[in-house]
């Protein structure tokens, strides 16, 4: 059941079998004013709100997910909670990580406890952690989500804004990582740990320069500890979302609205993603049916990146009788 940590959860999880009969309700957040668009081949990549794997893939096991009280953090912490794990949310506002743990709980039957943890504070993500083990115990997957950005020209940016961007993002998940890290060496246990990012922290991007390279700064953290704490029974991967509407990031990014058409326009699978894709990938990854996977670095965006990054790609623009005509001509071109 719910709980807030600190506070004794009392009760019995409800059987695993009950979950199947709740895993589509619990997925379906309502986000299909979120992706639908005019495009007609989003119709051809429509998506899925049931949970990709069965309903005791993490039967047994914890979960800690930062930022898990709102957005891709609270899908993905009700995608593990359906699939049979043993949830720890945790975010600054504690209001929001108690209704959501209750929400969770109730339509899955399994405990979810919210912890108050402000990632930028390693003395509040020092004791995030240890009331999290002192409720359910080491975890066995631990996902990097929470994050801040908002869109500027990097000429306006303050110290102080660059800083609160990159304490979050950067800082935080490692704050985060080590700290778990480190206690689970000392227990002899090994863990799944995934970090979200965003396609433009291999790319760089214009106006949000604190976010891209703290974004990039948590790949380099990933893929080194990838390499490093293997020996431990430990593997760390990467998602980088596209564009998925969520209101804690659309807010910030796209506060009037206007480009939230040209990216669905740019985007090959004519459509935005949802936060159930972004959780059935999560909860693979984190699965032991993903038990090889380690230091991946995994986009998915319905093409965005490979659309806005190739050369020629504004060629979709031209006609047929455009093609005609422009054949024509390099089929006179002579010479080199």
């Amino acid at each position: 059941m719910a709980a807030v940590l600190g506070v004794r959860c009392g009760g019995r999880a409800r059987p695993v079998l009950r979950v199947v009969s709740t895993t589509t309700r619990l997925l379906s957040h309502g986000t299909k004013v979120m992706y639908q668009a005019d495009n007609p081949q989003a119709a051809a990549f429509s998506p899925l709100q049931k949970v990709m794997l069965r309903p005791d893939a993490f039967h047994g096991k914890v979960a800690f997910i930062t930022g898990g009280g709102t957005g891709l953090g609270k899908g993905m912490a009700a995608a593990l909670s359906a699939l049979g794990a043993e949830c720890v949310i945790a975010s600054r506002k504690l209001d929001v990580l108690k209704q959501t743990a209750e929400e969770i709980s109730s339509k899955t039957g399994n405990k979810v406890h919210a912890v108050q943890c402000d990632v930028r504070d390693p003395a509040s993500v020092s004791n995030a952690i240890s009331q999290s083990i002192d409720a359910a115990g080491h975890p066995n997957v631990i996902i990097n989500n929470a994050a801040g950005n908002f869109v500027s020209p990097s000429e306006r940016l303050s110290a102080n804004a660059w800083k609160t961007i990159t304490d979050i993002v950067l800082n935080g998940t490692a704050y985060v990582t080590l700290g778990i890290g480190k206690e689970l060496i000392k227990a002899q246990k090994g863990a799944a740990f995934l970090s979200i990012t965003t396609i433009y922290a291999e790319s760089g991007s214009g106006f949000v320069s604190p976010s891209a390279a703290a974004k990039a700064g948590v790949e380099a953290l990933c893929k080194s500890l990838a390499a490093e704490w293997g020996r431990y029974g430990m593997r760390f991967n990467v998602i980088q979302p596209g564009p998925i509407k969520t209101k804690g990031a659309f807010s910030r990014l796209d506060p009037t609205g206007a480009f939230e058409k040209k990216m669905i326009d740019r985007i090959p699978c004519g459509r935005l993603g949802t936060v159930e894709e972004i959780a059935n990938l999560a909860t693979y990854l984190c699965s032991d049916y993903a038990n090889w996977i380690n230091g991946a670095v995994i986009r998915m965006d319905g093409g965005e990146y490979v659309s806005m990054a190739g050369e020629f790609n504004e060629l979709l623009k031209v006609t047929e009788e455009q093609w005609n005509m422009m054949e024509e001509m390099i089929r006179k071109t002579k010479g080199s």
